[in-house]
């Protein structure tokens, strides 16, 4: 049988979320008709804006569903440049913020004389390479003097959502993160203006975000918010992170040449980033599928060239180092025995590369 540990690229669908969609596909009405069936179909819409507020702690107003966090993200970014401002954004940051950056902010460094008032400064709430909580805190000084758009898309539904001292303006998540469908998305408008619509049409979203509501796919976000909400509370994360630590205690014990990458640092429950300098990621990644897990690699292809983690690297890693990484990412299904025999493989597999190099 295959073990699926791949939960941060993207998690399956649950149930609540399937039902939904599937009730959601027999509402004929278009949400913008004021007829009955337009009406049946506004109330599944509201009901899910109503479920992923709750999730993310924000008024239902300020939920403006998109297509996915990438074009949350696009959309907030697009409110700052209309106003003349400047992005800009850590080398740690998804590629759906940080390519837009026109300021890289250097970890290091940090937003000290590079971040000003008028800057629109993106902050993950959580890696998705390392799991490591908190951009914000490798940001010197405060941000209550520049607004902030923070990606939320990796904790939310994995962790208590919560933006400490100082609100974001915006905040970005994603459906198939937390057992929704893929294909939809949301932004978080704290702001007190209504972003600009960059798609242009009839004006749906309370004409934020024009085009005629996915309702299947926002019916089954919205019943995927309320349970992610709901495990969480229940705690059943903690038992995903007890079963993280038991995968990376067994591997420690088989080898010292293998470094977890924020082990000492706040992070997802869920996530293992396992570096073992010498041992290519990809290579790694292809050898594990093989033996029935799928997982990622620490590294991004591009075009069909591999290249090593900006993340890894910004982090202080080496270009070797940050090649030869992989990202093991648990769920809330993940038993013990998957991440066992997980190890098992891996030890093999890496004594076997071993017996290779020498």
């Amino acid at each position: 049988m295959r073990v699926y540990l791949d939960h941060n690229a993207t998690t399956p669908v649950r149930a609540v979320a399937r039902a939904a969609m599937i009730a959601a596909v027999d509402v004929v009405g278009n949400p913008s008709s004021v007829h009955s069936e337009g009406r049946a179909a506004k109330l599944l819409v509201e009901r899910a804006r109503a479920q992923v507020a709750a999730l993310v702690g924000c008024k239902t107003t300020q939920v403006i569903f998109t297509s996915s966090a990438t074009e949350a993200a696009a959309l907030a970014v697009a409110q700052k440049a209309q106003h003349g401002g400047v992005f800009a954004a850590l080398p740690t940051e998804h590629d759906c913020l940080g390519d837009w950056s026109e300021v890289a902010v250097d970890p290091a460094q940090g937003a000290t004389g590079a971040v000003e008032a008028h800057h629109l400064l993106a902050i993950s709430a959580a890696n998705s390479e390392t799991g490591v909580l908190g951009a914000a805190g490798l940001v010197v000084g405060s941000t209550q003097h520049y607004s902030t758009v923070c990606d939320i898309t990796q904790l939310a539904g994995k962790m208590a959502v919560a933006y400490g001292d100082v609100t974001p303006s915006y905040a970005i998540l994603s459906a198939h993160k937390m057992g929704g469908p893929k294909g939809v998305g949301a932004l978080i408008n704290f702001t007190a203006h209504d972003p600009v619509a960059m798609l242009r049409g009839g004006g749906q979203e309370m004409n934020r975000r024009s085009g005629t509501e996915n309702i299947v796919g926002i019916a089954g976000f919205g019943a995927a918010a309320e349970a992610a909400g709901q495990d969480v509370v229940a705690g059943r994360w903690d038992e995903v992170a007890h079963l993280r630590d038991i995968l990376e205690k067994t591997i420690a014990a088989a080898t010292d040449q293998t470094i977890f990458v924020g082990k000492d640092m706040p992070r997802l429950p869920n996530t293992s980033c396992i570096l073992t300098s010498g041992w290519k990621g990809e290579t790694q990644v292809m050898q594990m599928d093989l033996s029935g897990f799928a997982i990622s690699a620490g590294s991004a292809c591009s075009s069909g060239k591999v290249k090593a983690s900006k993340v890894l690297r910004a982090m202080g890693y080496s270009e070797a180092e940050a090649s030869s990484a992989i990202r093991v990412s648990l769920g809330l299904e993940t038993r013990k025995d998957d991440v066992l025999r997980f190890a098992d493989a891996w030890i093999e597999k890496w004594t076997k590369h071993q017996m290779r190099a020498a």
